[in-house]
């Protein structure tokens, strides 16, 4: 009988000894309750509570995502759009999240229903189209206030879809249509505008080098002609030069200098002259040349009455 007594007092002992050990994971957080009240909050790790009168309740302190169901909202242009969100939230304090509410994915997605419809009921369609990001951080700033005292933090809240009626999606799409069209037709004008600037200023360019390269082929030939006129002046002005030198050096005689002009005049009449110039110098080496021949012919004819005479 005794041994009997000792197995099952063992057997109890076990038992309560397994129903004292408790293992709090990393993500957790573990509350203690004595006959029912608070008592403490466990960290992770191997904790031991007191059996049947200590109860041990663990609270998942990961973020977690809550999906809210879709419903239908109306806009405030009185546009019926179907919406549904989800919102991502963790636990900051176990003692509020198990006390201050009673069921708190329930609370927390009717309250995200409700708001979302206040949310998207203030504004237009296109606004709740365009402005996703608008939409998201309000819901989360007053999903976030409500649900303090509740020990949640909301961190994000994502809008899944937005599905305007069909009739309204369809004038949507002509809408998009339309302004796609525009927007071709403005790039295109741009495009042939820009192309004409451009052709515009290329000739514009092409007809500056052209009359650039026409001046400076202009001022390259007048360079050579007046390079090649200063080289004839040049050598014309040593020619003379020379032949004045030459003559001054030779000391000729006016009777030779009546003869040169003589041979000048004959090649400058040449049977087609009418009128003939002469210079000064020229008039008086032949007034020279005419007074020989008179003196010549003075001696012939007294040579010639000599003769008769004897």
């Amino acid at each position: 009988m005794p041994t009997f007594v000792y197995w099952v007092a063992a057997f109890l002992a076990l038992i309560i000894v397994f129903k004292s050990i408790y293992v709090v994971q990393q993500h957790e957080r573990g509350v203690v309750e004595t006959f029912g009240k608070y008592s403490r909050t466990l960290n992770p790790g191997l904790v031991f509570v007191f059996p049947f009168v200590q109860a041990l309740r663990k609270v998942d302190m990961r973020e977690t995502v809550l999906d809210v169901i879709p419903q239908e909202v109306i806009t405030s242009d009185n546009a019926l759009v179907r919406v549904d969100a989800i919102v991502y939230f963790e636990i900051t304090d176990p003692f509020r999240n198990l006390y201050n509410v009673q069921d708190f994915r329930f609370a927390a997605v009717k309250l995200a229903q409700t708001n979302l419809r206040n949310v998207i009921g203030d504004m237009e369609l296109d606004e709740v189209l365009t402005s996703r990001e608008i939409v998201n951080a309000q819901l989360r700033q007053i999903l976030d206030d409500a649900t303090d005292k509740w020990g949640v933090r909301v961190t994000r809240v994502e809008l899944q879809t937005v599905e305007p009626p069909a009739d309204i999606t369809q004038a949507m799409s002509q809408q998009m249509k339309a302004e796609r069209l525009k927007r071709a037709a403005i790039l295109e004008a741009e495009g042939t505008k820009q192309s004409a600037i451009l052709k515009a200023e290329g000739d514009r360019q092409a007809r500056i080098n052209v009359a650039e390269g026409e001046a400076e082929a202009i001022k390259t030939v007048a360079n050579a002609e007046r390079y090649r006129q200063l080289t004839v002046a040049e050598g014309e002005g040593q020619a003379i030069a020379t032949v004045y030198n030459a003559i001054h050096d030779g000391r000729p005689t006016p009777d030779l200098l009546a003869i040169k002009y003589l041979e000048a005049l004959t090649r400058i009449a040449d049977g087609k002259a009418s009128k003939v110039f002469l210079p000064l110098e020229a008039m008086g080496a032949l007034g020279s040349m005419a007074a020989i021949g008179d003196a010549f012919r003075a001696t012939a004819e007294q040579l010639g009455q000599g003769e008769k005479g004897s």
